[in-house]
């Protein structure tokens, strides 16, 4: 087993379908993926039971007993111990990914940094019939450049050229890194509970201060991010931002209250 592939996912089962049927036409196979579910959803429950045996990995499923809360950054840390793989690659229940992104990121990963994928912002018009018609045939680069699909210049497959020298912050539904490099910083703080910040800008920040560089796989380990409207207030984001520059000044990149509970903290 080479990859644990951890997918975030809450009540979407039509997203999460055209991501795992990506994942099975995948053109390196030797990984396994864990469906990280902050819920508990009978519909999920009883169609991956159903279903596993279609599909070339195995699969995890594990989820909440019940729907209280945003609880993603505890389910990501239930999933890293779960993980049988040494490299770790997370993306979002409703990140589809291109057909060599498993290769992409087995041939980038390595000791002392991590992985920054990006994602192609698939329009809501594309998306809907792409879920009607429970097909990946609208994924690609002539197809979305004449769509309603935006920062369509990210689903351009290119392995061997950097298309840009900017590096760019980590975004939480498309990254890798070696299981060791986060178990090293106790994994993902579970004192957010809100979305947005916890579960990219303060594992980066961590993980950089620890020592580890960053490297850029944008327009190699490509995703397609289905649309849907926010799901996030920009109070919540603004309240985790109050957090994270609180933990930056005092200095834990190792969370307090990660896989590991530190201090006596619950």
């Amino acid at each position: 087993m080479e990859i644990t592939i951890i997918i975030s996912y809450y009540k979407a089962l039509d997203n999460l379908k055209l991501v795992l049927k990506a994942l099975n036409n995948q053109s390196s196979i030797g990984f396994e993926v864990i469906v990280s579910e902050d819920d508990h959803n009978g519909e999920t429950i009883s169609y991956l039971k159903k279903n596993k045996h279609l599909y070339r990995f195995p699969i995890v499923h594990l989820n909440q007993e019940e729907d209280v809360g945003f609880k993603k950054n505890i389910m990501l840390n239930r999933s890293i111990v779960e993980s049988r793989a040494d490299m770790l690659v997370f993306i979002d229940g409703d990140c589809i990914p291109h057909r060599h992104f498993v290769k992409e990121y087995t041939s980038n990963s390595g000791e002392g940094y991590f992985l920054a994928g990006r994602r192609c912002m698939l329009g809501e018009k594309t998306s809907a019939i792409m879920l009607k018609d429970e097909s990946l045939e609208k994924l690609n680069f002539l197809s979305l450049l004449f769509s309603d699909t935006t920062v369509v210049k990210e689903s351009i497959y290119s392995p061997y050229f950097h298309l840009s020298t900017k590096t760019r912050g980590l975004l939480g539904c498309n990254w890798g890194i070696l299981k060791q490099h986060l178990l090293d910083v106790n994994g993902f703080d579970e004192d957010y509970i809100k979305p947005g910040v916890g579960e990219d800008n303060d594992i980066e920040w961590r993980l950089e201060a620890n020592g580890l560089k960053k490297k850029s796989i944008k327009n190699k380990a490509i995703t397609y991010h289905i649309y849907h409207p926010r799901t996030y207030s920009e109070e919540g984001v603004y309240e985790n931002f109050q957090m994270f520059y609180q933990k930056q000044e005092a200095g834990h990149t190792k969370c307090l209250k990660g896989i590991e509970k530190i201090g006596g903290k619950k």
